[in-house]
This record gives C-alpha cells, structure tokens and sequence, in this order.
C-alpha cells in the first residue's frame, strides 16, 4: 500500500512528464509553462488512492488522475482570467504572459486533451467515468459563477457559502476519490462513503483557509494576514460577524467595510474575536473533519488499508490553528 506522500512523488514525476504538442506554439507553450509552475497534484493523487484501497493501481487510475489534473489546471487558468489575477503560484498568470485570448483557447485545449485521456480507459467504466466527471465539471463551474454572484451582494448567508465552496472546491476532490474506487469495482456504498469523506475534508480545508488567512502565523502558512479583510472577500469570519456582532462592534463592521484604513485588518481581528468568530470558525472546521472521518470509517476495507487516507487529512486539516 502505497503511502500518500509516496503517490504524491510518484504522480508528480510522471505527470513532470506530460506536454502539449509543438506545434501551434502559441497555444501549446502557454499550457506547458501553467504545468511546470508546479503545485501538491492532491486531486490527482486521491484518485489513486482509492483506487489502490480496492485493489492493484492501474494505467487507467494514472490516466483518469491526469484527466483531473488537467481539468483543475484548466480551471485555474480561466479563474485566473476573471479575478485579473497577475500571479498564481509566484509567477505571471497565462493571460498576463501571454494575452487573455490566447489563455481562453489554451485553457479550452487544456480540457479536451483531459477528455483524450479519460476516453482511453477501460470501456466498461467510461461511461460511469464521464458521468460523474461531467456532473462535477458542471459543479465546478456552478461554484465560481456563485462566488463571482457573491461579490456584488452585500450579505450571504452561511448556507449559501457552503454551498458555493462545495461546488467550487469540494466536489472535485470528492470525485476524485470516487473515481479511483469506480475503476477498482468499489461497491456504490463504499463510493458514496468516499465521495462524503472528501466533500467534507474540502469544506473544512476551505473554513481552515479562511481561518487561516486572518489569524494563521505568516512564518508558517505562507500568508500575509488579512488578505481577504483587505478585499471584504465574503469569508465563514466575516458572514459569521456580520450576523454576530452587536452594539458598536456591529456599526464599526460596516464602517470598516466602506473603508481601507492602515488598521483596518487589526480593527477586524478584534471584532471577530469579540463576538468569538474566531472560535466559532474553529468548531466548524472540526465538524467537517468528524464529518469526513465518519464517512471514511463506513467504508468496507481495513482500517490499515485507509491509512494513506488518513495521512491525507492530516496534512490538509493542519489543526494547529
């Protein structure tokens, strides 16, 4: 049984591996350049995690896997599009290098090669492959048109940011997994169990990140904190304050909101914690791991065998907070 960490190196060597043709440069160059900017492959790496929970890792989990990681990259590189977004992972966006209609087009040939992929698998499980697959891509793209909704509104409520990050950043690692375990015969059970566990793990990873952003060390995480304070990004903290916070604190919010004061950041934190958003914001993160934990306990294997699985959660749900 392959270790997390062990498949994580593993994919990401072959996958180094991967280009675009030569020829037209102009499209292909781009696609190659966003691949070779890196990043953890985690989508990827839990379709063939499951997929060795129900048996021996095969050709078609690495190509399904790659699928994934073309789809994810694809998206990105057209979110990247919509946010304006200069930098993704250090280094210029597509559309910054090298034009918004070349990134349109080699974004677009990004997904159908991800589809080439898929249809090489074994003929009997593409369909329930590209079922789910589709269904997801959809979501996906249902997630970002809601987060785009959001920022013109001037309250959303929990349920409705739920929603949007399930769509936008869980269902995707939730079928990954359960693409994994239908190319190994799972049973409907077993997937549905794996599918729950990684929507949850995803719902609680982006609660984390919200968390993380406001009240996580720079040093540790990687983060300037207060990113999303600064740009009144509509987080679990501050839908959770904007519902919480009375007295002064409720009228100071709004005020900070209208404002982009060198203390604004600071002036935030201390509303949150003042109506205990902070400590809130960690209960929930706690809920969907138990959540997730639950449901990777259902599935019918033993509990050595999701050992890797578990090694996964640990390392996205850092628990340090």
């Amino acid at each position: 049984m392959n270790s997390f960490s062990a498949l994580m190196k593993e994919f990401g060597d072959r996958f180094n591996t991967f280009r675009f043709p030569a020829s037209p440069a102009s499209l292909y160059q781009p696609n190659d350049y966003f691949l070779s900017l890196g990043g953890k492959r985690i989508r990827p790496v839990l379709c063939l995690l499951s997929n060795q929970m129900f048996g021996t890792l095969s050709e078609d989990a690495y190509n399904t896997a790659a699928a994934i990681e073309l789809f994810h990259n694809f998206s990105l590189i057209h979110d990247d599009i919509m946010d304006k977004a200069d930098l993704r992972r250090g280094k210029e966006t597509v559309h910054k290098k090298y034009g918004a209609n070349t990134a349109i087009l080699s974004g677009d040939v990004m997904l159908i090669r991800a589809y080439e992929l898929l249809a090489t698998i074994n003929p009997d499980k593409l369909p329930a492959i590209l079922s789910l697959f589709n269904q997801t891509a959809k979501e996906v793209c249902e997630g970002q048109q809601l987060d785009m909704d959001f920022e013109s509104r001037t309250t959303v409520a929990l349920d409705e940011y739920l929603q949007m990050i399930g769509l936008k950043t869980s269902v995707l690692i939730a079928a990954s997994l359960e693409m994994g375990a239908i190319l190994n015969n799972a049973s409907e059970e077993d997937r549905q169990h794996l599918y729950n566990f990684g929507l949850n793990l995803g719902i609680a990873f982006q609660i984390q990140d919200d968390y993380l952003d406001a009240f996580g060390d720079p040093a540790k995480f990687g983060k300037t904190v207060g990113g999303d304070i600064k740009q009144n990004k509509k987080t679990f903290l501050l839908i959770y304050a904007l519902e919480h916070a009375i007295g002064d604190d409720k009228i100071k919010l709004q005020e900070l909101l209208n404002t982009d004061n060198e203390d604004k950041v600071a002036s935030v934190l201390a509303i949150y914690k003042s109506c205990k958003a902070d400590l809130w914001t960690k209960e929930l993160i706690e809920k969907y791991r138990t959540y997730a934990m639950e449901s990777l306990a259902a599935v019918k294997i033993k509990e050595e065998d999701k050992s890797p699985l578990h090694e996964l959660a640990a390392y996205l749900i850092q628990r340090e907070y």
